[in-house]
């Protein structure tokens, strides 16, 4: 399983990067492998979709504030793993079809 941890600074600017549409990326963007690269890559495949899409399908499901987000491969496909501090406090982790934004799993609520 790939994994990539997307620090929450790193969130607000691959959300606005991602929804550009048209972005010119250098021939060597993705060969570092870091978390941006790879997550870079995968938009530009059209295996995910932009940020911003999947964080707004979440906000409808859970209020609250966005603390964490992951983005995985499971079993070939994308997937995002959000955890929000909804209210009272209580943590909600959902699991999210990156290519879909299909909320597919919640725990927590």
């Amino acid at each position: 399983m790939q994994k990539v941890l997307l620090q929450s600074r790193l969130v607000v600017t691959l959300a606005l990067w991602l929804g550009l549409n048209g972005a010119a990326v250098g021939d060597d963007a993705g060969k570092s492998g870091n978390d941006h690269d790879i997550a870079l890559r995968a938009f530009e495949h059209g295996e995910v979709l932009p940020l911003e899409s999947v964080l707004s399908e979440v906000r409808k499901a859970v209020r609250g504030e966005v603390v964490g987000i992951e983005l995985e491969q499971e079993r070939g496909n994308w997937v995002y793993q959000i955890k929000v501090i909804a209210p009272g406090s209580s943590m909600v982790e959902m699991h999210v079809d990156a290519r879909t934004a299909r909320i597919f799993e919640i725990k927590g609520k």
